[in-house]
């Protein structure tokens, strides 16, 4: 285990509370986009936790098909929300990894003209990206390795684990 249940609890608050300070007292038209799935349960926590009216969109993008356990290029899945312009954007994934996925939705949203993009994801890992990204919100700071639980997975499985977890590779 790489980070207990307890430790995701008690730092969503934390979070919210930093964005909502950093969102300021008069936000413009927030919306958080979370990327799906893995962002899922992260999202609907952070969610409850900030004290900020807000929409909330949907992201869907792929980089880890079935059982890669490495980024294989990050590739958007359907559109984004259209209604971007002049609007606080919160970008919230689970894990900022190679930085293809969020270097995709950046550049993307970024497009749209928003008022400001902020970023946040749950865990951050110390590997070499292959893009620089602007992460202005981080739950924890993890050793490169593959991870799943709180939302994220192997090939599909995993996810409803309360905690995160190192994945070891099976012996044969």
């Amino acid at each position: 285990m790489l980070v207990s249940a307890e430790q995701i609890a008690a730092r969503v608050p934390v979070l919210a509370h930093e964005i909502a300070a950093a969102l300021g007292p008069s936000p413009r038209d927030p919306v958080l986009l979370a990327v799906m799935t893995g962002a899922l349960i992260f999202a609907a926590d952070l969610i409850r936790h900030l004290p900020v009216p807000l929409r909330i969109a949907l992201a869907t993008v792929t980089s880890y098909p079935g059982t890669a356990t490495s980024s294989q290029g990050a590739r958007l899945k359907g559109e984004l929300p259209p209604d971007l312009a002049g609007r606080d954007v919160l970008l919230v994934d689970d894990i900022l990894d190679s930085g293809r996925t969020l270097g995709l939705l950046q550049r993307e949203i970024l497009a749209r003209a928003p008022a400001s993009l902020r970023t946040v994801v749950l865990l951050r890992k110390h590997a070499a990206r292959s893009l620089p990204i602007v992460c202005e919100h981080v739950g924890f700071d993890i050793p490169d390795e593959f991870v799943v639980g709180y939302g994220l997975d192997y090939d599909g499985y995993y996810r409803n684990l309360p905690a995160v977890h190192a994945m070891v590779p099976a012996t044969s």
